[in-house]
């Protein structure tokens, strides 16, 4: 009798982004805060896999001395490249390296079987978006890839109900983690709900295993910044308004708008935003590994 040889048991596995690393942190604290949520996700009982492509090659094993290959090159005077869906197969073909941001990481992930990522914030529709169109492919590589996308809503510089539209429009599903509302980033709610909520991770992981392999599509998980951190409303509107301000001043147009802003608010909340930007990260860290482990369960 012949006897069925098992497929050695693949960890579950969550797919983190390497442009939190390169581009939504200061240069010195990047490695410490790669360390942190690799280990808060293998103490969630999943393997931690940060995409990103180096020389050449899109990779969901990037290490620590490539990351800090990317690090010391921006630090010589030539930015880390962000790399979106439209710029990453001429990175690949060049044989260049690049972080990898959400919809990248998403084609990344999706392409090596990866189903659940954590990440800070999606982006989406840009204010103003009735004179200039201004989407972020990340709402189009969820129509396209079959991830879960845990995430703190989308980022509260951006048009939420417009974005929240968006995701309807491209069937893609909106799930809140323990919440009825569509977060935004900073805020737990942003004005609007989501299509469904649970509260079991059990039942969550069943829904997104059977939605993913029934739509092709993404899903994604709202997972609203712990309340402790969550940075006052009216705090948080006076800080942008002066960002949106300095970053008009600076000329910063389409994608150098949002990293422009975000950095300015860094600066005028005294830090304050960057440190609830890193809180909300390692909670989505915690509940992508729950979830990557209820998927696979």
């Amino acid at each position: 009798m012949t006897v069925p040889v098992r497929s050695p048991v693949v960890p579950a596995r969550l797919a983190l982004e390497t442009t939190l690393l390169t581009h939504g942190v200061p240069r010195e604290a990047a490695v410490g805060l790669l360390r942190e949520l690799a280990a808060l996700c293998r103490a969630g009982g999943a393997s931690p896999c940060l995409c990103g492509v180096v020389r050449g090659v899109a990779r969901d094993d990037v290490s620590e001395a490539d990351l800090l290959a990317m690090l010391d090159e921006g630090a010589r005077g030539q930015p880390v490249a962000k790399l979106n869906t439209s710029s990453l197969g001429a990175a690949m073909a060049q044989g260049r390296s690049g972080a990898t941001t959400v919809s990248t990481t998403v084609e990344v992930a999706a392409q090596r079987g990866i189903r659940v990522f954590a990440t800070g914030g999606l982006g989406g529709v840009h204010k103003g978006f009735a004179t200039h169109m201004d989407i972020s492919t990340d709402l189009l590589a969820l129509a396209r890839w079959p991830v879960a996308v845990v995430t703190a809503g989308c980022k509260s510089i951006l048009d939420v109900l417009a974005t929240r539209e968006m995701l309807e429009t491209l069937g893609v599903p909106v799930i809140g983690w323990q919440t009825d509302r569509f977060a935004a980033f900073y805020q737990r709610d942003g004005g609007c709900g989501v299509d469904a909520r649970f509260d079991d991770m059990a039942a969550l992981g069943r829904f997104v295993r059977s939605t993913l392999m029934r739509s092709g599509r993404g899903v994604v998980i709202v997972n609203p910044i712990p309340s402790e951190h969550e940075i006052d409303a009216n705090q948080w509107q006076g800080w942008l308004n002066a960002a949106e301000a300095e970053a008009r001043a600076a000329g910063a147009t389409g994608r150098a708008v949002t990293p422009a802003t975000l950095g300015a608010l860094h600066r005028l909340s005294g830090g304050k935003t960057l440190a609830a930007n890193i809180e909300l990260v390692k909670h989505n860290v915690r509940v992508g590994a729950a979830l990557a482990v209820a998927i696979d369960g």
